[in-house]
């Protein structure tokens, strides 16, 4: 059994890739910043953990990651404040990596966007700008890094239920893949080495996950 520790645990992926990991046998420390929905994540089989990665530092944050096997990065700020996306896309997640590392914490799976980097070509006059501008910097932090990491590249996402069916591809335009399903593919990379050092962008498909990751 793994300690996994996922920071953005109320997110929609977040509470799926919980639940599958509880489900699996896995141990999950959940970190979600509002006390309010700690019901909503203990029911996932997580241990519930308040903390706001927002204001930690370095340090607090590697307190909560202490004797965890893993770390799962899902938090956002949701867009629409350009400060807070820096706050937590950008800074938070880079104290996240560095904390990892401090606390020997060696397996890193980042949850990001389908085109994320510094050639993202977004406008500077489109909101999503600040997302993409906080994404590549993070992306690029931990790719440095002495972290066995993973980057998790979905396409545009949806409610739609799980298949367990991607594509491993370059997307089309309109492209999309279910929360559920982005969740079993971080659930899928944690145990499967040969996405370390990887930039794995995906959309839903017809190839069953643990075959797309591999091929």
């Amino acid at each position: 059994m793994s300690r996994i520790a996922i920071i953005g645990g109320h997110g929609k992926v977040a509470l799926h890739l919980a639940r599958i990991l509880s489900d699996r046998g896995e141990a999950v420390t959940s970190v979600f910043r509002n006390p309010d929905h700690a019901h909503d994540v203990a029911a996932t089989g997580a241990t519930p953990v308040v903390a706001d990665i927002e204001t930690l530092d370095t340090t607090g944050i590697g307190e909560l990651l202490a004797g965890h096997d893993a770390v799962v990065f899902s938090a956002g700020a949701g867009g629409g404040n350009p400060e807070r996306t820096y706050a937590v896309d950008r800074d938070a997640a880079i104290r996240a990596i560095d904390a990892a590392g401090a606390q020997g914490v060696e397996r890193f799976v980042m949850v990001s966007y389908f085109g994320a980097g510094p050639d993202h070509g977004v406008p500077e006059t489109v909101p999503f700008f600040h997302y993409a501008e906080a994404k590549a910097a993070a992306d690029a932090h931990l790719r440095v890094s002495d972290l066995a990491w993973t980057v998790l590249g979905p396409s545009g996402l949806t409610l739609e239920p799980a298949t367990g069916l991607i594509e491993v591809a370059p997307a089309s335009g309109g492209s999309t893949v279910s929360r559920e399903n982005v969740a079993l593919v971080a659930a899928a990379a944690l145990v499967d080495e040969s996405t370390i050092g990887r930039t794995i962008e995906f959309n839903d498909g017809t190839v069953p996950i643990t075959e797309a990751l591999a091929g």
